[in-house]
Order: structure tokens, then C-alpha cells, then sequence
């Protein structure tokens, strides 16, 4: 039997890979981040699936879950939302697959952040302007290294997308503050490519308020940088007198 840690998209569920819905369909068990998951995947599952909803479970029901699975031969989807690799915790499940003696595999899926720009129409790279995409968070419960705070990151002036922080904004514009000007634009996303979803624009000075005024207090990324407004950036990729292999 394979465990296979399915990054399901930000919610939209024709959002998960070709290959990740492929994997779905023939796992006998499936593992799921109810709170975070569209349930719908479940409707790709088999008939005779046997379902967990993991927002209730601990790491050690998972544990039990995957030894039945194994008992059984059954192969296990472990569904999580956007990409795995991004504030997944798959690293101690990954572990406990190979205490346990069971093969694993990561599928990637599709980030909120990528999913918020199609959905705003903008690129985080601009020509002329900055080349870089920070992705971070807020300490909470879990630290965040001081080199890494939203203060010193936003020093490079690049573009950010900020998860898991929108339950504290005006500390996340506070520490922003620090390093860019007032008139920064800012874009919350909230529970992006859900039928619910919503995008609030201010700049750093307001936006505290507006989400505020939203009632918006988790399942939203904060985004921020000059990318969000440079339409008129043109890039040199199609330029006549610009000739690679990249186009």
C-alpha cells in the first residue's frame, strides 16, 4: 500500500491535478482537511471509500488509520489544501510512514496565492520591478525565526503573500509598516475559488480597517507589494529585437 499527501487546491475542486484526481479515484481510504477541503472531492473517491474528516483527528488517530490501511492493502489519499509543501505539516506524517514502513508520495497542488492572482488578473513578477515572491506568515503558535520577520522581508521591497495572519492585520500592517510606505497596495483573499470568495484592495494605511469592517478573520491571504498595480508594465519577452528560446 502508498500513502499519497494530495495537495487538493484552494478550493475550487477542478483545481487538483489531473494526476492528484487520478490518485483519488482508486484510494480506498481518503484522508481529508475538512475544514479546508471541498468535501466535493469525495464525489471522485470510490463508491466505497472509507472517509476521514483529519480536522478532528490527532497525529496518532492518523497513525491508527494508516496501520489499518496497511493491514488491509488499501492505498490512502491524504488530501490536504493548496500545495502540501506550504504550511502542510506533512513532515511528521512523512515520518510516521516510514517509522510504519509504508511508501509515500507528495503530489503537488495549487497554491491560493497562484489561484488569488489568476482570480485578480496580475503577475508577482513585473517587468522593471520586482523579481521576487516571499511567501510567510505570522508567528503564533508557530515561531517565526526573527531574520524573518514581516519588518526585515519587506525591506526587499518584492512581493509577499502573507498566509495564516489575517486573525492579527494590524499587527502583519504594524511590522509592514517598518519598511514600505503607507500607500502600498494591499489585496486580501479571502477563501479564494470558493463560491463564497472575496478580494479586499486598500494599501497598508487602510486595509486593517476594511477587513475589519468585513468581518473577515481567518481562510484569507494578505497580499502585498507594487505588483498588484503595474498594468502598464510592459516585459521585453515579445519584443521584436528580443530573440531566446524562452517564449
Amino acid at each position: 500500500m502508498k500513502v499519497y499527501f494530495i495537495g487538493a487546491g484552494p478550493g475550487d475542486v477542478d483545481l487538483i491535478t489531473v494526476k492528484g484526481r487520478d490518485i483519488l479515484s482508486r484510494c480506498r481510504v481518503v484522508i481529508f482537511a475538512g475544514s479546508l477541503v471541498s468535501p466535493r472531492h469525495l464525489d471522485f473517491a470510490p463508491e466505497d471509500a472509507e472517509t476521514h474528516d483529519s480536522s478532528s483527528l490527532s497525529l496518532d488517530d492518523i497513525r491508527k488509520i494508516l496501520m489499518s490501511a496497511r493491514e488491509r492493502g488499501l492505498d490512502v489519499a491524504r488530501l490536504h489544501t493548496g500545495d502540501p509543501s506550504l504550511y502542510g505539516a506533512i513532515r511528521e506524517q512523512i515520518e510516521m510512514c516510514e517509522e510504519l514502513g509504508i511508501d509515500w508520495e507528495i503530489v503537488p497542488g495549487v497554491s491560493s496565492a497562484f489561484a488569488a492572482a489568476a482570480r485578480l488578473g496580475v503577475e508577482y513578477t513585473v517587468p522593471g520591478g520586482t523579481q521576487t515572491l516571499l511567501f510567510t506568515r505570522l508567528e503564533g503558535r508557530t515561531p517565526v525565526p526573527p531574520e524573518e520577520s514581516l519588518a526585515l522581508l519587506a525591506a526587499h521591497h518584492s512581493s509577499i503573500a502573507i498566509f495564516l495572519s489575517i486573525h492579527d492585520i494590524d499587527k502583519v500592517t504594524g511590522q509592514l509598516l517598518e519598511s514600505l510606505p503607507p500607500s502600498t497596495p494591499v489585496v486580501v483573499a479571502a477563501r479564494v475559488t470558493w463560491p463564497d470568495e472575496s478580494f479586499i484592495r486598500g494599501t497598508l494605511s487602510d486595509i486593517a480597517e476594511k477587513v475589519r469592517s468585513a468581518g473577515i478573520t481567518k481562510t484569507a491571504l494578505i497580499l502585498v507589494g507594487d505588483a498588484l498595480e503595474s498594468r502598464r508594465r510592459r516585459s521585453c519577452l515579445y519584443h521584436e529585437e528580443f530573440k531566446h528560446g524562452y517564449r
